[in-house]
Parts: C-alpha cells; sequence; structure tokens
C-alpha cells in the first residue's frame, strides 16, 4: 500500500481516538488499574481509546499486526504491524493538563525501534488543537505545515526536554544525572508526554530530548517526525533506540548530549 493511504490511515484513526479521548475527558476520567508502579496509571479512557483504534484498524487493515499499550500484540500476515499509544500522558490527562495525544504509526517488520522501518505515523494532541504527521520520504508536518528541527547550538544553549519513569529507583538515577545536566544546557523541560516531546523537536520548539525507559508505542510515530524533520534518534551507544535511552534532535546536538549522558553515568 503506498505510504500516503498509510498516512491517511493513521491520522483519519488518530483524529478519531482523539476525539473519543478528548469526550471522554470531558466527561470526568476513572482510573482503571496501575501498572509498573501505582503511580503509573491507566485510565478506562485508554482502554476505550484503544478499543476503537484496534477496532477500526482491524476493519480497514485486517492482515496487519497490532501492538499496543493496553491491549498487546497481535500478529499478522503483511508484515507491517500498527504500533499505538492511545492516550499518550495518561498522568496529564488525569490532571486536565494539555499535553496529552494519541499516537499511531504503521512500522515494517518486528515491532521493535532497533530493527522496524517506520512507515507512517500520527500525533494528535486534542486539547492543543494539533495534529503532526509523517511519512517515510514524505516530510513531517503539523496541519500542512513542513517541519524542521532546529539549527545546531553548543550544548550549554540547547533547550533540552526529558522524561522520568514510574519506577522509583530509576527516578532517583535520572535525577542524579539532570542535576549536573541542568548546568550544562539552557535548560531543562518536563512536559509528561513522550510522543508530544519528540514532535517538539519535530517542530523546532525544543532542540533535543531525551528519555530512559520508552516503550515502542511510546516513540514509534515521534521518532519517525524527527526523522522526517531532519532530525536523527539514537539510544546511549550511538545505535539505534532501545528502552535503555531515546535521544532526539539535530545531529549534532544529540552527539554532545549523548556524550554528556554518558560521562554523567546515564
Amino acid at each position: 500500500m503506498p505510504g500516503n493511504e498509510l498516512l491517511e490511515i493513521a491520522r483519519s484513526v488518530a483524529e478519531e481516538a482523539g476525539a473519543l479521548a478528548a469526550r471522554l475527558r470531558r466527561e470526568g476520567v476513572e482510573v482503571a488499574a496501575t501498572k509498573s508502579s501505582p503511580i503509573d496509571i491507566v485510565t478506562a479512557a485508554d482502554r476505550a481509546t484503544e478499543e476503537l483504534i484496534r477496532r477500526r484498524l482491524a476493519e480497514l487493515r485486517p492482515q496487519d499486526g497490532f501492538l499496543g499499550e493496553e491491549s498487546g500484540a497481535g500478529s499478522g500476515t503483511s508484515g507491517l504491524t500498527w504500533v499505538v499509544d492511545p492516550i499518550d500522558g495518561t498522568v496529564n490527562y488525569l490532571y486536565d493538563l494539555p499535553n496529552w495525544s494519541v499516537s499511531i504509526a504503521v512500522v515494517e517488520g518486528d515491532p521493535d525501534p532497533v530493527t522496524w522501518t517506520a512507515l507512517a505515523g500520527a500525533v494528535h494532541a486534542p486539547a492543543l488543537g494539533e495534529l503532526f504527521t509523517a511519512s517515510v520520504g514524505g516530510g513531517a508536518y503539523v496541519g500542512d505545515r513542513r517541519l524542521h528541527v532546529r539549527d545546531a547550538v553548543p550544548l550549554d544553549r540547547a533547550l533540552v526536554a526529558t522524561g522520568f519513569h514510574y519506577t522509583a529507583a530509576i527516578r532517583t538515577n535520572q535525577a542524579v544525572v539532570a542535576q549536573p545536566l541542568l548546568g550544562r544546557v539552557r535548560d531543562l523541560r518536563r512536559a509528561g508526554g513522550a510522543a508530544i516531546d519528540l514532535a517538539y523537536v519535530a517542530a523546532g520548539r525544543i532542540d533535543a530530548y531525551f528519555e530512559q525507559g520508552l516503550n515502542p508505542w511510546d516513540q514509534a510515530a515521534g521518532a519517525l517526525l524527527v526523522q522526517e524533520a531532519g532530525g536523527i534518534v539514537q539510544g546511549i551507544d550511538g545505535g539505534a533506540p532501545t528502552h535503555r535511552m531515546t535521544i532526539a534532535g539535530q545531529a549534532d546536538v544529540v552527539a554532545a548530549l549523548r556524550a554528556t549522558l554518558v560521562e554523567l553515568g546515564a
């Protein structure tokens, strides 16, 4: 299937899912369960939104696989898999902060950032009124405006975004790294949603982003946005991003940030 058709599916399903999630947010949020820790929550809206996305993709692309944060994996026969985070930034969603999004991407190969090829993706942020889209070789956009990462700057002039893990031991180490890093960058930002942070790198609103502990669905669409906006997405060793670390931005800024994170023991 041509990439623009895959992109249109990602876009339309993300918009439909975003409308549902926004309506459910207005009606009130119910915490349905916790996962890795008491603060790692799942809302009833997460589940309902993923059910909608999974059902719609099964109607439109029944031969494709599926990997969702809430309902897990389903195999397909096409070699393509839809990687979905129904509500990225669930704590923001719970607190009625606007930085949450629906993230949908379609990848070729195993649904693993180390080996997959992302083909198309959409990050829809209903509370912000923005829809970010990208397709491989087709560029990255917010609405109809093409995106470009910011030009290179020295690390001490880079505005860097990050996130913190739900597990206390990992968060503690992240704080140990963040303290000296603050003295080496322009400033740190913590918005609470990986997909939007990656979209903001693509849009040139921040210089770089790093986070430990991202899952495939956290970064599938956002990483493609960055790459199609002229940036790179790497792991701590300079290879592909992994659960260990994801670093995104303009190539020179990423290289400087990665070296600093290694030095600081990230």
